[in-house]
């Protein structure tokens, strides 16, 4: 079974995006995964396909309506659906790669773009969303987000990266950042391609890497390093 993504939003036009490109494009084709973006605006009661109402407690902005939302969801996610329902949210928890490796492990994904203010509580808890956030910092929607989650996930799935081993270093995979690259010219601008790396000793290499991806890790994400402990 192919793994299939779901988006409800209030931009399908966003959909696939950069996803309909290279490798997540070709998957796409292969049938490898599929994505269908559900605008929410069609769940709404009113001939202006309301979506949104007014905080209460007052504020300022506008609040993604509870009703409106559960159609959207019941209708993309009915019962019995086995995937999870995710909520893309600055709130929310900390996406990982771990997280991403679990969901690209399973069917696939239903996904809710918040907009304006928020997301009325109530559906939050009555469809039992996950909450999902690619970083401490507000974006204008959950579409930006939704795709790059979704980045992540795919090119995980099988037959997706050309090289299968080639995620296993990658950033986060081991705990660490990754290690530097370099590729030809020998040389560039006065800086050569550290020796280790020319010498032909893998068990060098290897150490190499690693020491340079500890340095790196302790520098810049000292946090991932505790998280190990």
């Amino acid at each position: 079974m192919s793994f299939r993504a779901t988006v409800l939003t209030l931009y399908p036009e966003m959909f696939p995006g950069h996803l309909g490109l290279s490798l997540a494009g070709r998957a796409m084709e292969a049938g490898t995964w599929a994505l269908e973006a559900v605008q929410i605006r069609d769940f709404a009661a009113d001939r202006h396909r309301t979506v949104d109402d007014t905080p209460a407690g007052g504020g300022a902005g506008m609040v993604m309506r509870a009703d409106i939302l559960a159609r959207a969801i019941d209708h993309a996610s009915p019962e019995g659906d086995p995937r999870p329902r995710i909520l893309m949210s600055p709130r929310g928890k900390p996406l990982t790669q771990e997280r991403v490796r679990e969901l690209a492990a399973g069917p696939g994904a239903v996904i809710l773009c918040g907009r304006f203010e928020g997301v009325d509580q109530r559906v939050i808890d009555a469809r039992a969303l996950e909450e999902v956030s690619i970083g401490d910092f507000i974006l204008s929607g959950g579409e930006p987000a939704a795709l790059v989650l979704l980045d992540a996930v795919v090119r995980l799935l099988p037959g997706v990266m050309g090289n299968e081993v080639s995620g296993d270093e990658e950033s986060f995979e081991n705990g660490l950042l990754e290690h530097p690259h370099y590729t030809r010219p020998q040389e560039f601008e006065g800086r050569a391609i550290p020796e280790v790396l020319t010498s032909g000793n893998h068990a060098k290499i290897a150490a190499w890497r690693r020491e340079q991806a500890e340095r790196l890790t302790r520098a810049r994400r000292p946090d991932l390093l505790g998280a190990k402990d």
